[in-house]
């Protein structure tokens, strides 16, 4: 085994770090990443022959400059202190995730397939990136090193059932065994990956499934901050052209997905690109979860600014640390002071209690909240009580309800279109009936498929927007499947609802 002397090590580091095209900060940050514990200024005093370093933090800078002299293929590569086997340089897992990371730095959206795939080949995998459209019926293929993939079906596909189930699951394809691993945004679904396997690599391996979780979770996160500062990921999620008035809208909606210990959050709106006046929103802390859906209509031109309006009216006060009360009182000022007498805006304001289940629910002209629960093993939906006042902007202060959650319960805020969308002939879509056929699926699930359930009983021609946002409690409990459940989801069973 032969050693490098280190001023002759140095000396070439230095050659080489010319060579890379970095300056001295990024250089550090990609040392840094690799544990070293030197400061930028040491580092550059190292590099100008001023300061020595120990062994162990030469061989990181030398690695974080043989990783960049390998993008850039061909150049010569810096020595080591051991020119042997036994270096630093990441392997297998964590040479794919540090190169997913690397590689996403300063890369523009529609780069992150390659990247994406190219630190793949770190674990011997081929990897294609599949988007979820905004209709929640298929998921896109994204541009990527093999062309020719086409669309697949969430509902009838291999990859749709492991998007639907948010797990990985293994099928054997023409071509060879394929992993399908769900692309998450913390807990929201953007899509999946497709993954295959090189020579010598298993597919069946757990540990590898586990390893392909990892890297599907760390390439959401990339993909949907990607999608803030470009376009590019974002247009080959939609069907169709959005109006204007659409594409505020989704702009102001959160995450459609959220979580924490003790509740999970999924809302929706239909039609995708045709939003006239509904929004949503949420917020969640370890103590408490704050629901609200808000409904303007689809006949006023100016419906989305109205709606908008109250969104923005609610979260201030709600960031205030305003309770229901001024959470209400926020809004109808803000609707009276910007658009007069004539603005209204239906809407129900909640929060839950994540400790007890405690729900304090108001209703300004909006739908009563229904709560899903179980009953000998059977769904079943009830409503709570409730004092409905006039729309916002218009009328007095209405009554705050209360009542009391249990573990498992589905709590269910809705829009009356949703509730009253009707077939041609006139039948009325049955809402109750389908959160009861559902809501064992986790929330996200539950919201898709009852969206999906709606625009198909109507034939997408709703006569109002349809908004849902369900929320599901469990106190804190793991997560555990359903009795005679096959899948792998996780999910908490419902029970019947009680009331405080």
């Amino acid at each position: 085994m032969c050693s490098v002397h280190a001023e002759e090590q140095r000396r070439i580091i230095a050659a080489c770090f010319a060579r890379t095209g970095l300056t001295v900060e990024q250089l550090w940050l990609r040392y840094f990443a690799l544990g070293g514990d030197v400061t930028e200024v040491e580092l550059d005093a190292f590099l100008q022959g001023a300061l020595s370093l120990p062994r162990i933090q030469r061989d990181m800078v030398t690695h974080a400059i043989n990783e960049r002299l390998d993008e850039l293929s061909g150049a010569r590569r810096a020595p080591y202190s051991r020119e042997a086997s036994a270096t630093i340089r990441p392997r297998g897992t964590l040479a794919a995730l540090l190169g997913l990371l690397d590689g996403a730095r300063h890369a523009a959206p529609e780069r992150l397939p390659e990247v994406i795939a190219a630190a793949g080949r770190a674990l011997n995998l081929e990897i294609a990136v599949y988007l979820a459209d905004y209709d929640r019926r298929h998921l896109v293929p994204l541009p990527g090193p093999v062309s020719g993939r086409k669309p697949l079906p969430i509902e009838t596909s291999n990859a749709g059932q492991a998007y639907r189930h948010v797990d990985t699951l293994l099928t054997e394809e023409p071509e060879g065994p394929r992993l399908w691993a769900v692309l998450l945004d913390g807990d929201e679904r953007m899509g999946v990956l497709e993954v295959g396997a090189g020579t010598g690599t298993d597919l069946h391996d757990p540990a590898l499934r586990t390893q392909c979780q990892w890297f599907a979770s760390l390439a959401g996160h990339l993909v949907a901050a990607a999608m803030r500062y470009g376009d590019a990921l974002d247009m080959r999620r939609r069907g169709r052209r959005r109006d204007p008035t659409a594409e505020l809208l989704w702009q102001n909606l959160p995450p459609l997905t959220a979580a924490t210990r003790d509740v999970m959050v999924a809302g929706g709106v239909e039609p995708a690109y045709d939003l006239r006046g509904v929004t949503f929103d949420y917020a969640l802390s370890e103590t408490t979860a704050w629901l609200a859906i808000f409904d303007a209509g689809r006949d006023d031109p100016s419906a989305g600014l109205v709606v908008s309006t109250a969104l923005a009216a609610y979260r201030s006060a709600r960031r205030e640390g305003e309770d229901l009360r001024g959470q209400e009182n926020a809004v109808d000022k803000a609707l009276s002071t910007q658009f007069g007498a004539g603005a209204a805006v239906r809407g129900t304001l909640a929060e839950v209690d994540l400790a007890h289940g405690d729900l304090r629910h108001l209703e300004a002209g909006g739908r009563t909240p229904l709560v899903v629960g179980t009953e000998h093993e059977a769904h079943r939906s009830s409503t709570v009580d409730s004092s409905p006042r006039s729309p916002f902007g218009a009328g007095s202060p209405g009554r705050i309800m209360t009542t009391r959650l249990r573990p498992g319960d589905l709590l269910v805020l809705h829009t009356e279109a949703l509730s009253e969308a009707r077939a041609a002939d006139g039948e009325r879509f049955g809402l109750v009936e389908c959160l009861n056929a559902h809501a064992g699926q986790l929330p996200p699930e539950t919201n898709r498929r009852v969206l999906q359930a709606a625009k198909s009983h109507c034939r997408g021609a709703f006569t109002g927007d349809a908004g849902l946002l369900v929320a599901r409690w469990h106190a804190g409990r793991e997560a555990v499947q359903p009795p005679n459940s096959t899948s792998s989801d996780l999910i908490v069973p419902p029970f019947r609802p009680g009331a405080a």
